[in-house]
Order: structure tokens, then sequence, then C-alpha cells
């Protein structure tokens, strides 16, 4: 769908985002991850066509030359609205200005109201709208011109739960008529909606591919234990085995990193039973996308600092 060749782009001396390559894949969902500061909504806004490159290209569809903005559709992190005007005079501005008429504008106003579930609303004032309603018609805004490519900057980074799950379910659902690019640093969020995953550290792209293929890239050897009482006591023993690299307590679940799980699962089985542990729970191996962002990160901290 898009191909970007050696994308880069320097402010002042300072690389925001060095030399990215990738290419996104049709009917895909794909997360941009990175913390804040690694350049994603940079390479979003070159990929939109809102900033031009300090070098490099981006390719739709195969064709280097020709303004790809018309097949994407574009929904900033802070979008701006015109509070005095209503839902759906809001959509008709926007497809007016995709050059649509003013009949199709109505049509594709009342579709995409209806379809982001705020047509109830359609005649009131954005200005009465919740943070919510405003990302779902922020939404319908980029979707107003049909485009193939809809790109979202952290869009439910502002939002309370409610208003999250309902632009996620939301996006689930777009993604089968559209492919998705979307930046966020909300890990729990790109782990349940993504279909491949783009790692973004210090400008670069340092990972990419499939959630299930980076997971097993960097497979983290982990056994996830729960007890009933504090785990505190627990992890004073289990440090002391030689399996054991380190522990850790993340929310009432005991994390246990060890040198080879096959052996370990034994040890540590044969521990709990023999001194009769309170196990609530006992998980072997899972590698979330948070262990895989941290080990990345981190290996490239380290490498940093050597050189």
């Amino acid at each position: 769908m898009i191909t970007v060749h050696n994308l880069s782009k320097t402010y002042h001396q300072n690389r925001a985002v060095d030399d990215i390559s990738f290419t996104l894949s049709t009917g895909k969902c794909i997360a941009l991850l990175g913390p804040n500061g690694a350049g994603k909504t940079t390479a979003l806004r070159m990929m939109a066509g809102l900033i031009s490159p300090s070098s490099g290209t981006v390719e739709m569809l195969g064709k280097h030359s020709g303004d790809i903005r018309a097949h994407i559709g574009y929904l900033p992190q802070h979008p701006h609205f015109h509070s005095w005007m209503t839902g759906r005079e809001f959509l008709m501005y926007a497809g007016k200005l995709a050059h649509l008429s003013k009949k199709e504008a109505g049509v594709r106003a009342d579709q995409l109201l209806t379809r982001v579930g705020i047509f109830e609303v359609r005649n009131r004032r954005i200005s009465k709208y919740s943070g919510g309603m405003k990302q779902r018609l922020g939404i319908a805004q980029a979707l107003i011109h049909q485009p193939e490519v809809l790109m979202l900057d952290e869009p439910v980074s502002a939002l309370d739960p409610i208003g999250r799950r309902d632009v996620l379910n939301l996006m689930e659902e777009l993604k089968k008529e559209t492919t998705i690019l979307y930046s966020t640093h909300i890990l729990n969020d790109a782990e349940e909606s993504s279909d491949e995953i783009l790692l973004m550290h210090e400008g670069k792209i340092v990972e990419s591919g499939s959630l299930s293929s980076l997971k097993a890239r960097h497979k983290v050897d982990k056994i996830s234990l729960q007890f009933a009482y504090d785990p505190d006591t627990y992890r004073q023993k289990l440090d002391q085995l030689e399996v054991v690299t380190r522990t850790e307590i993340n929310k009432e679940i005991l994390d246990v990193y060890v040198t080879d799980q096959v052996r370990a699962r034994e040890v540590i089985l044969n521990l709990a039973l023999r001194e009769h542990w309170p196990l609530l729970r006992f998980e072997m191996g899972r590698t979330t996308l948070e262990d895989l962002f941290m080990k990345v990160v981190q290996s490239y901290a380290v490498a940093d600092r050597i050189q």
C-alpha cells in the first residue's frame, strides 16, 4: 500500500526522524510504537504530506510521482474543530474541502456519523461533544473522502476508559475496509488491536513485523506466579535458585526470569509442592509487548553507551 524509503527529517541539526524505511501492508492495522519524542508524529506528518522530508520518499501503490494526499485520511493527536459548527456541518465542510459535491458530502456525512456512532447528536454543536465523541468525529472527518490509508496520531491517549474502548472497537471494524497506521505509546492497546508493529526509538525504526514474529524473536524466558498471600517471601527463595536470573513483582504477579524454562519449571514446581506454596497461577513464558519493548529499547541504550 505505502512504501517509505530512507525517510529523514532534521530540525536545527536535530534529526527527529533518522533514515527510516518500511512498507505498509494492505488491509492491516499497524501500530507505530515508541516513547514520547521517538519521532512518531513527525513520521506520520511526512507520510501524510503535511510536512516535507529532509530526505527520502513516500510511495503509494508503487507510484513515485504525484500527490498521494487524496488517498490518505489523517487525524492529528490534537484535532481542531470549529466548535460553533454541528457535527454534520463539520463533516460536510470537510467533504467539500475534499472536492465532494454538496449532495455527496451530505450522504457521506450521514453514513459516517452512523458508522462512528454519533448520528443521534449530528445536529449538536461540537462544543457540547465529549472527548470520545470528538475523536469519533475526527475519525469520520479522516474517512470522508474514502481514503485507502487511515493515519491516526495517538487516537486514544487523551480519552477516558470508555471512550478509549469505543475508539479501539471502531478501529477493529475499520481495518476490514482500509489500511490503518496509528501511533501510540500505550502498549496494551497496540498488543490488543494491531496486526503489525513498527517500533521507533530516537528517530529510528528498530524493530518491525507481526506481533507474533516479534515475540518469538525476542522471547523472554519467564515464569509468572501468583500467590494467595504476599509474594515477597517466595521471591527471596526463588532468587537463591541457580536457574533464576532475576525476579520482579508487578501488581501481585511475581515474574521469574530464568536461564532454562523447562528445567526452571521442574525446579520451581517441586519447591512449591514440597513447601505447600499457596499458588493461584503458574504461567509459562508469555512474552508481552512491554517485555519486548523494554528489551529492545534497553539493548539500544546499552549500545549507545558503548559507542
